[in-house]
């Protein structure tokens, strides 16, 4: 049936004209902003996850620049205390130089107060934008951010890196070690804190004077074992080594004399003061006595730590007999250690003398260690942040691909489908264009 009021054939050109043109208008928003998921009501689905991940995005660009101000803050920390290490050491080369004879130790101690004074002026500079790690002005762990994490629930949680503070600082008031004035009771008194094995060890106030009855002689290829008995917080012990085969400036050797003295802290044992004296006739005669002599000094093991025994040479070697005088007092200071107050142990190195020259070499390898532990630590802080920015860049790489995963548009099947509905297009308009002229046909009914 045809009908002038009603034309079946143009509505449903139109409808399918419409549909043509909103998926042509789709297409070219498509094109136009390179998104097949521009808003909510494209994929509201799609549109809230990219916004989240968008978010995400910015948020490791964030960690990312904290990052890198994190690491600028460790590596300036890392060079300042590789620097400190390398003048330390170069403050060992003098103390070492120190020990021998013939040398001039004001002339070293001068050099060793200049490197102690660029010390401080390397870890004084050593800040980035305000942050000094190494100077000891705080104890506060530096946090660098370093990840954003989400849960299933869509809960974040933030993620640090902390870096721990070293104190290279060497300015901090310290105390010098003070050898005790008092006097044992008597000499079983000063036997029972400090014995040796020899049969002329006296423990007592006598000064050192060789060839009396005071002292000790080792022979070549022999020995003498000394024993901490007692303990207590001031109680000084002092060995003096006479007639040892020295090295001297410029050459040769010569017989000399080296004092060695350890004050007790409170906190020492008897095993303590036995390594501490072992490690620094053993730092003297390994920097000042040829290897072919054979001196050496070891400290017990076992229940035997609080004895350290003195060699002097063996069958091979044809040393001269070794001088030993040994004494002890009460009443003396400590003193600060190499690892109390940073560096600042290094204020009390003094190599004019023959006891602080010997102490100074102990207590310069406990610096060195300090610094060296130092440089290890902002080391492995500075690997970690590195590896971490390597991995937020990756993450973040990996963040907008899937972002362009799920909105952005297939340019080639867009192109495609563009030419595709412009044609439809064509077709939807022309279908039309015939429908509308239906009616014109009923006319000729009424001719």
């Amino acid at each position: 049936m045809s009908s002038i009021l009603t034309n079946n054939g143009a509505m449903t050109a139109l409808q399918t004209l419409k549909s043509v043109n909103s998926n042509l208008t789709k297409t070219q928003d498509m094109i136009s902003t390179g998104k097949k998921v521009a808003s909510a009501k494209d994929n509201s689905a799609i549109f809230a996850i990219s916004k989240v991940m968008e978010s995400d995005v910015k948020g490791f660009k964030a960690i990312s620049d904290s990052l890198s101000l994190g690491q600028s803050s460790v590596a300036v920390a890392r060079n300042a205390s590789e620097t400190v290490t390398d003048l330390l050491i170069d403050m060992k080369a003098k103390i070492v130089a120190a020990q021998e004879e013939n040398v001039d130790r004001s002339s070293i101690q001068t050099d060793i107060d200049a490197l102690e004074e660029q010390i401080k002026s390397v870890v004084s500079a050593a800040q980035f934008n305000g942050l000094n790690l190494i100077d000891g002005s705080s104890t506060d762990k530096m946090n660098i951010l370093a990840s954003l994490d989400r849960d299933a629930n869509g809960n974040v949680t933030s993620r640090h890196i902390e870096v721990e503070r070293q104190n290279l600082s060497v300015s901090t008031p310290v105390t010098a070690q003070t050898f005790g004035g008092t006097d044992a009771a008597n000499t079983a008194a000063a036997s029972a804190i400090f014995q040796g094995s020899g049969a002329n060890t006296i423990h007592d106030d006598t000064v050192f004077d060789p060839g009396t009855n005071n002292t000790d002689t080792i022979s070549n290829n022999a020995n003498e074992t000394f024993t901490i008995g007692q303990v207590a917080e001031g109680n000084s012990y002092q060995i003096v080594l006479d007639n040892v085969t020295v090295n001297v400036a410029g050459g040769g050797t010569t017989a000399g004399q080296r004092t060695f003295e350890y004050v007790a802290r409170a906190t020492d044992g008897t095993e303590d003061v036995a390594r501490n004296l072992t490690n620094q006739i053993n730092a003297f005669f390994g920097a000042a006595t040829g290897s072919g002599l054979g001196y050496t000094v070891t400290q017990g093991t076992g229940t035997n730590t609080n004895q350290f025994t003195i060699n002097n040479g063996d069958a091979g070697t044809s040393n001269g007999d070794i001088n030993i005088f040994a004494r002890v007092q009460t009443g003396g200071t400590a003193g600060s250690s190499a690892s109390s107050g940073g560096l600042s142990a290094v204020q009390n190195i003094d190599v004019t003398t023959d006891a602080g020259a010997t102490g100074a070499l102990d207590a310069i390898d406990g610096l060195i260690k300090q610094a060296t532990n130092a440089s290890a630590a902002f080391g492995s802080a500075e690997s970690r942040v590195e590896t971490q920015v390597s991995f937020v860049s990756k993450l973040t790489d990996s963040l907008k691909s899937g972002i362009g995963a799920l909105v952005d548009a297939n340019m080639e099947e867009a192109s495609a489908r563009l030419q595709a509905l412009q044609v439809q297009q064509q077709l939807a308009v022309q279908s039309l264009s015939i429908a509308n002229q239906a009616p014109q046909s009923i006319l000729s009914l009424f001719r």
